[in-house]
């Protein structure tokens, strides 16, 4: 176990494949040649790195036509990566260039597929306050209240609990040092946000920006001013 460990760390490690990693938390399968442009190397050099972390289990690999994408093997990586931003030091510039800015960055981003930032930690504020979701700050679950006040929003829980995933965890956000929500309900809540309009994406970058329309559900339903 502890051979292993200071493998995966020495892979982890790597400047240029610690970039990979981090560009990758946007959810997003990219290509070899758009992980060479955010990682500043040559094709050649990015493909060895892609071949270690694939190797070591961390990335997967699917091939359209002639290109091949590359993502997260599994969410957990996702989280152990987030997990791992959260031990630099207070007040250390975590900004990227491509994130497109420590602010925005810090205020609402996508973390995987989840919503993370100052504006996910006060969502998680909010649904424990409400009783949407019960527990502390290590463990979350979904009452029978919060069952119907999702069912509200959309989201069915039954639905959720036949996943291969757990339904709701909470997961570290390195900004704000506190907890914000993951697992299948955190994906559940940004999918209906992007797809109700509350909230968009932004080009090369994790940051979410906020709609007028967001602002008033969000409001509405999580009495938050953002």
């Amino acid at each position: 176990m502890e051979e292993q460990f200071k493998n995966i760390a020495s892979l982890i490690g790597d400047p240029t494949r610690a970039t990979i990693l981090w560009v990758l938390l946007d959810g997003k399968a990219l290509t070899a040649t758009e992980l060479s442009i955010a990682a500043n190397t040559s094709p050649q050099n990015i493909s060895m790195h892609l071949n270690k972390l694939l190797q070591a289990g961390l990335l997967s690999m699917e091939s359209q036509g002639r290109h091949r994408y590359y993502a997260f093997a599994g969410k957990e990586v996702a989280y152990a990566v987030e997990a791992l931003a959260s031990l630099i030091p207070p007040g250390t510039p975590k900004n990227n260039p491509a994130d497109g800015g420590d602010t925005a960055i810090k205020y609402c981003r996508t973390c995987y597929d989840h919503l993370a930032g100052k504006v996910g930690v006060l969502i998680t504020d909010s649904l424990l306050k409400q009783g949407v979701i019960t527990g502390r700050e290590k463990t979350f679950s979904v009452p029978n209240k919060g069952i119907k006040w999702l069912g509200n929003l959309g989201i069915d829980v039954s639905d959720l609990q036949q996943q291969r995933r757990v339904l709701v965890r909470p997961c570290l956000d390195w900004s704000e040092r506190r907890y914000h929500i993951a697992g299948a309900l955190g994906a559940s809540l940004l999918d209906m946000m992007l797809q109700s309009g509350w909230i968009r994406r932004t080009k090369h970058s994790r940051a979410i920006v906020i709609t007028g329309k967001g602002q008033q559900e969000i409001y509405k339903y999580f009495n938050l001013q953002v």
